[in-house]
């Protein structure tokens, strides 16, 4: 696995986001790495973060697929065009679809881990399948379509 995480080399107007925003301390702040064709990311539920007692609220889960996914389209689109993503231009990814099907309960007392597949990188698009486990069981799978932000959107705002 490379040590640096894809979601420490966002820009700091770009590391907000309650899922993998590092600059945001009431968030989750997941990160993801490469471990050879597949990124992973580990995650260890909280209590708060209950759906019923004992197991994890779908939307924890709905949004470490979310964010470990645009993270990977992230770093799989730096890799398609062979260079590093500390490289300029940054190519940073929103989600444009999101599906996600729960396979089983989660335990909310278990470390989760995401790992996640590319399936396509075309133009401004990246399609990556993720799957959640915990203790070894597949608990759910999402499916994202990432694009490129916008060049607009990649700016810092102005005061």
């Amino acid at each position: 696995m490379t040590l640096k995480a894809f979601q420490e080399y966002y820009a700091d107007h770009l590391s907000h986001c309650y899922g993998c925003g590092r600059l945001n301390p009431d968030g989750l702040q997941i990160k993801s790495f490469w471990d050879g064709d597949e990124s992973v990311c580990r995650f260890r539920p909280r209590p708060y973060h209950t759906a019923i007692p004992g197991y994890v609220y779908g939307g924890l889960i709905t949004s470490l697929i979310d964010c470990h996914s645009t993270g990977t389209a992230s770093a799989a689109a730096h890799r398609a065009q062979g260079r590093a993503m500390d490289s300029p231009p940054a190519l940073r990814f929103l989600t444009a679809s999101l599906q996600v099907d729960f396979l089983r309960p989660t335990p909310i007392d278990a470390e989760l881990e995401v790992r996640g597949r590319v399936e396509e990188v075309k133009g401004r698009k990246v399609v990556v399948v993720s799957e959640l486990f915990a203790r070894g069981e597949v608990c759910a799978r999402g499916r994202v379509v990432a694009v490129q932000v916008p060049e607009h959107l990649q700016a810092p705002l102005s005061p």
